[in-house]
């Protein structure tokens, strides 16, 4: 089996944010970059596939030096190669952009049997981009896995998903398949020293938007879907009321300022 997993660097959560001068993202000059959470839990999913039925497992991601490093880890972990989108023209893609120029890359790659990525990222949060790969890929996908099962001669699959209310759902899929990874699907391993000294040979490829034959308009912040107008913190509003009187009077005077301030009932 060939399976990508693919990997976003996201700003470490012990980190203090800035948000910048535009307001328009937050200052990410100085700020510790690591694998996003659900993304390990992606890649070890991908690992232990690999370990079971045989095969390659490739990480991918884009950015710059942050990317670098995550996809370092993730070759120190134990995957066999890893692909770098890196161009500044990649800077400022949306969800969109994004799994548009990941489904390029993988095509480019030769395909997979399987694509893996996080439910989600930690900054963004908006769980689309993986949805959006297999619709540009073409492929079956499921969303908020927390199983897998691979049958490679057969070419399919079969994943547990996790619905609301505690229910799970079982489907199959045919391969090439894109799953995207729930939270506390496995318990993801530490780079080993070995790991960590075999990584430094290992393939790692720096592909940019030329490689690929991409057009300026189609990637990073030109190729987005929306733009980004103004983020901000929430402002606090919290206030706090004495009522006095007795309890039928507090009472009284607390469902009307419910009623006619709050607006809640």
């Amino acid at each position: 089996m060939k399976i990508i997993s693919c990997i976003k660097p996201v700003p470490d959560s012990a980190s203090r944010l800035i948000i910048n001068e535009a307001k328009t993202w937050i200052k990410d000059q100085d700020l510790t970059f690591v694998a996003s959470e659900a993304d390990n839990y992606a890649l070890e999913e991908a690992l232990r596939l690999k370990e079971k039925h045989s095969g390659d497992v490739v990480v991918l991601s884009m950015g710059g030096e942050e990317a670098a490093r995550v996809l370092r880890s993730g070759l120190a972990m134990g995957a066999d190669r890893a692909i770098h989108l890196l161009d500044p023209k990649f800077k400022g893609a949306d969800e969109f952009a994004a799994a548009a120029t990941l489904a390029k890359v993988i095509a480019k790659d030769g395909g997979a049997d399987l694509v893996l990525t996080g439910v989600q990222s930690d900054d963004l949060g908006t769980g689309m981009t993986g949805t959006m790969l297999a619709e540009f890929l073409g492929w079956a996908h499921a969303t908020v896995v927390v199983g897998v099962e691979a049958n490679p001669g057969a070419k399919s699959l079969k994943v547990r998903r996790e619905l609301e209310g505690g229910i799970n759902e079982s489907v199959e899929l045919p391969m090439p398949a894109v799953l995207t990874v729930q939270f506390g699907i496995n318990q993801p391993r530490y780079a080993s020293l070995k790991g960590i000294m075999a990584a430094k040979k290992k393939e790692f490829k720096a592909v940019t938007a030329a490689d690929l034959g991409l057009a300026d308009d189609a990637v990073g912040k030109a190729g987005a879907m929306y733009e980004v107008r103004e983020i901000l913190i929430p402002a606090r509003k919290s206030r706090v009321e004495m009522i006095s009187g007795t309890p039928e009077e507090e009472a009284a005077s607390l469902v009307e300022k419910l009623r006619k301030e709050a607006k809640v009932l």
